[in-house]
């Protein structure tokens, strides 16, 4: 571009330094226009539709330049040059050195052309016959057509952005989070594991429904219960079971959702989702893989972390007056030894609750579940049951999966369709280890030499049962 005129590089040059600035761009593109190049008028006016959606300087430039038909022009020869000098009179004027320049170049095309002078005059000689803007103009087929100079095209009206994780906007705004309505899954939904209701019962769900005996024995709503347990055996589904019988919305948090790679700003979602669930009480918050979020501080080595631990420590007490009235927090980890001991102190998620593979009755409902929509035929459950010890619920889940898997590359290899039956899932099923088998070989020594304060009892009592320990 070192042919370019001095006028068009400085304008090029001071609308990369300023790309806000849509009135100067848009002088910009008229002086392209009048250049002769086309192309680069439809980019820079595509960018300031964008900067400025519905502008009508911008919409009249872009038609202009791509060629729209308007009024009749002075010579019916020349190709774009007149209807461009004769309409956008909201555009920037431009200045008297600039048609200078364009004259040499649209002189061959007009028999009448004029000294610059007369072609200064021209726009008003036209411009009773010229609308400002096309009548009609389909935005849509032009896009298509210019879609491969720059995209988008067009943009019909800026969208609010929501909240983001930055911190920017309403901290107090639910939309900023995913906040589920109370849902319609409860805990008769989960199958078996009668003494996990039964405590989920005495922690949350008895003084929730009786309120006068509540209010008689000074019980809180507000509390925290921590799951732990193998994984894949249904923590996630009971917290959402719990705010389903608490008719609560349900807010999921991840670490995800908190870490931010900005100063503060972690810390700042931390708060933002608590004043979010406070705003929104009753409201289940349930804290996804504990020991991520609130590790050991003390087996920390970056601030970062370390302050989202305090936060929610802060959180948790509440801050400045604000009540966690309404406001139950459950989380759920795969190893608790790993979680911060400050987080489960009394007050805070003082309880805790094993979540072990599913029972004989749970493993039961499982397997239905996972069979309803497959093609199965004599498949005796109790049978499958007792073949299926100890595996967890997505052990389950693989082992109709892999049954249907068995059958499909039969029926592929044969030609002929036929239905899963009991030998798909028993073979399955022994193709399958529990997966929970590496996760008690290390709690077991967890059991053994770190049970400080009886705090994993209900894990030692298992173990003892199933001869582990």
């Amino acid at each position: 571009m070192s042919d370019e005129p001095p006028l068009i590089r400085s304008l090029r040059a001071a609308v990369a330094a300023a790309p806000e600035d849509v009135p100067l761009r848009l002088h910009f593109a008229e002086l392209l226009l009048a250049e002769g190049r086309g192309d680069e008028a439809v980019t820079e006016a595509a960018v300031a539709l964008q900067r400025a959606p519905g502008d009508p300087a911008a919409r009249a430039l872009m038609a202009r330049a791509m060629g729209v038909p308007a009024a009749p022009a002075v010579s019916g020869t020349a190709p774009a040059e007149p209807a461009v000098l004769g309409t956008a009179p909201a555009a920037p004027p431009v200045p008297g050195e600039a048609p200078a320049e364009p004259t040499a170049a649209a002189a061959p095309t007009e028999a009448h052309a004029a000294p610059d002078e007369g072609r200064a005059e021209t726009p008003t000689e036209t411009s009773t016959e010229t609308p400002t803007e096309p009548p009609v103009f389909d935005w849509a087929a032009a896009e298509q057509e210019v879609g491969d100079v720059v995209g988008p095209r067009f943009v019909a009206g800026e969208v609010e952005e929501p909240l983001t994780a930055d911190g920017s906007g309403d901290p107090g705004d639910a939309s900023a989070w995913d906040v589920d309505l109370p849902g319609a899954v409860r805990l008769a939904d989960v199958g078996g594991m009668r003494e996990v209701k039964d405590r989920l019962e005495a922690a949350f769900l008895a003084p929730m429904r009786n309120p006068e005996l509540r209010k008689l024995y000074g019980k809180s709503l507000r509390g925290g219960l921590l799951l732990y347990g193998p994984p894949g055996c249904g923590k996630t589904f009971i917290a959402r079971a719990v705010a389903g019988e608490l008719g609560a919305n349900f807010l999921s948090v991840s670490l995800s959702d908190i870490l931010d790679m900005y100063i503060g700003t972690s810390e700042k979602n931390v708060h933002d989702i608590f004043e979010t669930a406070r705003a929104l009480a009753p409201c289940v918050v349930f804290l996804d893989e504990l020991d991520a979020l609130g590790a050991k501080r003390s087996r920390t080595h970056h601030s970062g972390l370390r302050n989202v631990v305090n936060q929610l420590l802060t959180e948790l007490d509440g801050i400045d007056g604000a009540e966690n009235e309404g406001v139950f927090v459950l989380a759920a980890t795969n190893v608790p030894w790993d979680v911060d001991l400050a987080l489960r102190r009394p007050g805070r998620l003082d309880r805790t609750l094993l979540v072990l593979p599913p029972d004989a009755p749970a493993r039961e409902a499982i397997l239905r579940y996972h069979l309803r929509e497959r093609p199965i035929e004599s498949v005796d459950l109790g049978k499958l049951v007792k073949a299926t010890e100890d595996f967890s619920g997505a052990d389950l889940a693989h082992v109709c999966d892999s049954a249907a898997e068995f059958a499909l590359l039969d029926s592929a290899r044969t030609g002929t369709v036929r239905m899963i039956g009991m030998k798909d899932l028993l073979a399955a099923a022994k193709q399958i280890r529990p997966s929970s088998d590496s996760w008690f070989a290390s709690a077991r020594n967890v059991a053994m030499f770190a049970n400080d304060g009886g705090m994993y009892d209900d894990l030692v009592a298992y173990l003892k049962k199933k001869r582990k320990l």
